[in-house]
């Protein structure tokens, strides 16, 4: 497996991973599968502004990406970014999202940010997903909990917000 940067052609097998996020998953707040242009026009802004779009890759083709973005679009929030990972189905905990998060991370310590946000779904049944695990395992650490701020698949999802520095405080 290597760990590459992302580019305009990787964006059919980025969607196709994406999908089962969509539908068949909570991890996603979207209901509906994005089409083949609107990846496309999301990978081309994250690009445009300068933040780190990353895929792993192995024999078969993708196995999984992670970005970063802005966290917020005032200004103020300029030095934060929120970021995601996705991992392709049946390939999800071999190692392949703590490989992406990790480079993502690395990437962003060598740029002008200061923070890195997860917003991480989680359930009241189950609040220590694999998710929220990677995460704490690249140092991130747990802020909040926000409540019943989702409706998918018939039920109230709430979501995890994890931090992590980027750079050391002043």
């Amino acid at each position: 497996m290597i760990v590459r940067d992302a580019e305009r052609a990787d964006m059919a097998g980025v969607q196709a991973i994406y999908a089962g996020y969509v539908t068949g998953s909570l991890a996603s707040f979207e209901e509906t599968v994005p089409s083949l242009p609107e990846m496309r026009s999301r990978f081309e802004a994250i690009r445009a502004g300068g933040f780190p779009y990353l895929v792993a890759e192995g024999e078969a083709g993708l196995l999984g990406y992670a970005y970063a973005g802005p966290y917020r679009t005032r200004s103020a929030y300029r030095h934060t970014l929120e970021s995601s990972v996705y991992v392709a189905e049946g390939r999800r905990g071999g190692g392949i999202g703590s490989a992406l998060m990790a480079a993502l991370i690395a990437r962003c310590e060598a740029g002008p940010w200061r923070q890195m946000i997860a917003i991480i779904t989680t359930l009241p049944e189950a609040p220590a997903s694999p998710s929220i695990l990677l995460h704490t395992r690249l140092g991130f650490r747990i802020v909040g909990t926000l409540s019943e701020v989702g409706f998918k698949q018939g039920r109230w999802v709430d979501t995890t917000v994890m931090q992590r520095p980027l750079a050391p405080s002043p």
